[in-house]
Protein backbone atom coordinates (compact mmCIF):
# COMPACT_ATOMS: atom_id res chain seq x y z
CA UNK A 1 0.00 0.00 0.00
CA UNK A 2 1.13 3.52 -0.62
CA UNK A 3 -0.11 6.99 0.21
CA UNK A 4 0.99 10.25 -1.29
CA UNK A 5 0.93 13.53 0.60
CA UNK A 6 1.47 17.10 -0.55
CA UNK A 7 3.27 19.23 2.03
CA UNK A 8 3.19 22.91 1.19
CA UNK A 9 5.67 24.01 3.87
CA UNK A 10 8.44 22.64 6.07
CA UNK A 11 5.93 22.75 8.93
CA UNK A 12 3.54 20.51 6.96
CA UNK A 13 6.40 18.06 6.34
CA UNK A 14 7.37 18.03 10.02
CA UNK A 15 3.75 17.48 11.05
CA UNK A 16 3.31 14.54 8.65
CA UNK A 17 6.58 13.06 9.92
CA UNK A 18 5.44 13.41 13.52
CA UNK A 19 2.10 11.71 12.76
CA UNK A 20 3.97 8.89 11.04
CA UNK A 21 6.56 8.62 13.79
CA UNK A 22 3.93 8.02 16.48
CA UNK A 23 3.29 4.60 14.95
CA UNK A 24 6.91 3.46 14.79
CA UNK A 25 8.30 0.91 17.22
CA UNK A 26 11.42 -1.17 17.80
CA UNK A 27 12.34 -3.21 14.74
CA UNK A 28 10.97 -0.71 12.22
CA UNK A 29 13.11 0.46 9.32
CA UNK A 30 12.41 3.57 7.23
CA UNK A 31 14.23 3.95 3.92
CA UNK A 32 14.37 7.47 2.48
CA UNK A 33 15.03 8.59 -1.08
CA UNK A 34 15.06 12.12 -2.42
CA UNK A 35 17.39 14.72 -3.87
CA UNK A 36 19.70 16.91 -1.82
CA UNK A 37 17.61 19.43 0.10
CA UNK A 38 14.34 17.55 -0.43
CA UNK A 39 13.64 17.33 3.30
CA UNK A 40 14.81 13.87 4.38
CA UNK A 41 16.49 15.13 7.55
CA UNK A 42 13.52 17.41 8.28
CA UNK A 43 11.29 14.33 8.10
CA UNK A 44 13.65 12.49 10.46
CA UNK A 45 13.41 15.38 12.93
CA UNK A 46 9.61 15.08 12.93
CA UNK A 47 9.85 11.34 13.57
CA UNK A 48 12.33 11.96 16.39
CA UNK A 49 9.95 14.46 18.00
CA UNK A 50 7.15 11.88 17.93
CA UNK A 51 9.44 9.36 19.62
CA UNK A 52 10.36 11.77 22.44
CA UNK A 53 13.68 13.06 21.09
CA UNK A 54 14.30 16.80 20.87
CA UNK A 55 14.42 17.99 17.26
CA UNK A 56 17.28 20.30 18.22
CA UNK A 57 19.40 17.25 19.06
CA UNK A 58 18.89 15.74 15.60
CA UNK A 59 21.40 16.59 12.90
CA UNK A 60 22.31 15.18 9.53
CA UNK A 61 24.78 12.29 9.78
CA UNK A 62 26.37 13.19 6.43
CA UNK A 63 29.87 13.12 7.89
CA UNK A 64 29.43 10.87 10.93
CA UNK A 65 27.37 8.43 8.79
CA UNK A 66 25.39 7.23 11.85
CA UNK A 67 23.78 9.26 14.63
CA UNK A 68 22.21 7.44 17.56
CA UNK A 69 19.58 8.96 19.82
CA UNK A 70 18.34 7.07 22.87
CA UNK A 71 15.14 7.21 24.89
CA UNK A 72 14.03 5.03 27.79
CA UNK A 73 12.33 2.66 25.33
CA UNK A 74 14.35 2.67 22.13
CA UNK A 75 17.39 3.68 20.17
CA UNK A 76 16.85 5.74 17.04
CA UNK A 77 19.58 5.23 14.46
CA UNK A 78 19.77 7.92 11.77
CA UNK A 79 22.01 6.78 8.93
CA UNK A 80 23.17 8.69 5.86
CA UNK A 81 24.63 6.64 3.01
CA UNK A 82 25.45 9.64 0.76
CA UNK A 83 29.21 9.43 1.31
CA UNK A 84 29.38 5.65 0.85
CA UNK A 85 29.63 3.99 -2.54
CA UNK A 86 26.65 1.89 -3.64
CA UNK A 87 28.78 -1.26 -3.45
CA UNK A 88 30.25 -0.49 0.00
CA UNK A 89 30.44 -3.15 2.68
CA UNK A 90 27.78 -1.59 4.91
CA UNK A 91 28.47 -4.06 7.71
CA UNK A 92 32.14 -3.13 7.78
CA UNK A 93 31.71 0.60 7.13
CA UNK A 94 28.89 1.37 9.59
CA UNK A 95 27.93 -1.90 11.28
CA UNK A 96 24.56 -1.92 9.56
CA UNK A 97 23.83 -5.58 10.26
CA UNK A 98 24.30 -5.06 14.00
CA UNK A 99 22.20 -1.90 13.94
CA UNK A 100 19.33 -3.66 12.16
CA UNK A 101 19.46 -6.51 14.67
CA UNK A 102 19.55 -4.27 17.77
CA UNK A 103 16.65 -5.16 20.02
CA UNK A 104 15.19 -1.69 20.60
CA UNK A 105 16.18 -0.01 17.34
CA UNK A 106 14.21 2.14 14.98
CA UNK A 107 16.41 2.64 11.92
CA UNK A 108 16.08 5.58 9.52
CA UNK A 109 18.28 5.46 6.41
CA UNK A 110 18.76 8.40 4.04
CA UNK A 111 19.95 7.71 0.48
CA UNK A 112 18.56 4.18 0.81
CA UNK A 113 18.87 3.56 -2.92
CA UNK A 114 22.57 2.99 -2.24
CA UNK A 115 21.69 -0.16 -0.31
CA UNK A 116 21.08 -2.02 -3.55
CA UNK A 117 20.23 -5.62 -2.64
CA UNK A 118 21.32 -5.35 1.00
CA UNK A 119 18.80 -7.44 2.99
CA UNK A 120 16.48 -5.41 5.21
CA UNK A 121 13.70 -7.19 7.05
CA UNK A 122 11.00 -6.39 9.56
CA UNK A 123 8.40 -3.72 9.11
CA UNK A 124 9.97 -1.60 6.37
CA UNK A 125 8.63 1.70 5.06
CA UNK A 126 9.84 3.50 1.95
CA UNK A 127 9.56 7.28 1.90
CA UNK A 128 10.16 9.11 -1.35
CA UNK A 129 10.40 12.90 -1.15
CA UNK A 130 10.26 15.10 -4.25
CA UNK A 131 10.61 18.86 -4.39
CA UNK A 132 13.29 21.47 -3.89
CA UNK A 133 13.77 24.96 -2.57
CA UNK A 134 10.51 26.58 -1.53
CA UNK A 135 8.40 24.26 -3.70
CA UNK A 136 5.83 21.99 -2.03
CA UNK A 137 7.00 18.45 -1.29
CA UNK A 138 5.38 15.35 -2.71
CA UNK A 139 5.89 12.65 -0.12
CA UNK A 140 5.05 9.04 -0.89
CA UNK A 141 5.04 6.50 1.94
CA UNK A 142 5.02 2.85 0.90
CA UNK A 143 4.64 -0.33 2.91
CA UNK A 144 4.43 -3.85 1.53
CA UNK A 145 3.12 -5.41 4.74
CA UNK A 146 -0.40 -5.37 6.13
CA UNK A 147 0.52 -3.79 9.47
CA UNK A 148 2.35 -1.02 7.59
CA UNK A 149 -0.69 -0.46 5.42
CA UNK A 150 -2.79 -0.05 8.57
CA UNK A 151 -0.47 2.71 9.77
CA UNK A 152 -0.88 4.56 6.47
CA UNK A 153 -4.65 4.42 6.91
CA UNK A 154 -4.34 5.84 10.42
CA UNK A 155 -2.16 8.76 9.29
CA UNK A 156 -4.83 9.92 6.86
CA UNK A 157 -7.52 10.12 9.57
Amino acid sequence: MEKEFLCRSPEDTAELASKFGKFLSAGDVVLFTGDLGAGKTLFVKGIARALGISEEDVSSPSFSLVNRYSTDNLDLFHIDLWRLSPNADFDLEIGLGEILEAENAVVLIEWAERLGLYPVSGRVFYIQIKGEGNDPRQIRIISHREEGAQILKEIVK
